[in-house]
């Protein structure tokens, strides 16, 4: 247990980190597994399997031809932000068939990621309407994937139909650094809506 002097020279235990729960959402193979793994200061808990050709009718591997697995219930991870702010991460499967997984994820959720791929736009509309619905917040965050358009903001915005509050990040799921902005960037969206009705 980490302690802390006081101004008297008597020692108090630091009080517990903050523990917030966030999720990462969108469409089928855009990169929400990767995501969770590039930040995560903990081993991931990953819960991938093979696609087979069963599946094949129902998973759409345009533009993902390469991908080999998917998210049957969820990925978990963990990073620490701040000695006293600690995130825990839930990335959702991205397929219809798994969705009824979304609820219970989305219980106690401070706020989420919405990762999209303007190379399959549409398949983030699911993830966007779900949290609207809910009146959680998320931030946008475009995976900047390699030899994939990249476009405006306010374009991408347009596309989606956001409203303006939602924040539009471009990000590469890959990259620690670029993970770490858009999750501070949700944190912050929540703290400060939280903040206006204190107010």
């Amino acid at each position: 247990m980490r302690l802390l002097r006081s101004d008297r020279g008597r020692t108090r235990p630091a009080p517990a980190p903050v523990a917030l729960k966030l999720l990462v959402a969108g469409g089928f193979g855009v990169g929400k597994t990767t995501l969770v793994g590039a930040v995560s200061e903990i081993r991931p808990l990953r819960t991938e399997e093979l696609l087979t050709e069963a599946g094949r009718p129902v998973d759409d591997t345009s533009g993902v031809e390469g991908k080999r697995t998917t998210t049957v219930a969820m990925d978990f991870g963990r990073i620490t932000l701040r000695e006293d702010l600690v995130l825990y991460l839930f990335g959702t499967p991205g397929q219809d068939r798994f969705w009824f997984l979304w609820d219970e994820l989305a219980r106690g959720a401070l706020g989420a990621v919405v990762l999209a791929d303007t190379r399959r736009l549409q398949d983030c509309f699911a993830a966007v309407d779900y949290f609207e619905r809910r009146g959680i917040p998320f931030t946008l965050a475009v995976n900047c994937f390699d030899g994939a358009a990249r476009y405006p903001e306010e374009d991408v915005r347009a596309a989606l139909d956001l409203d303006p509050g939602v924040p539009v990040i471009l990000c590469d799921a890959r990259e620690k650094e670029s993970v770490k902005g858009v999750l501070v960037s949700v944190v912050e969206q929540r703290f400060a809506e939280l903040a206006d009705r204190a107010g």
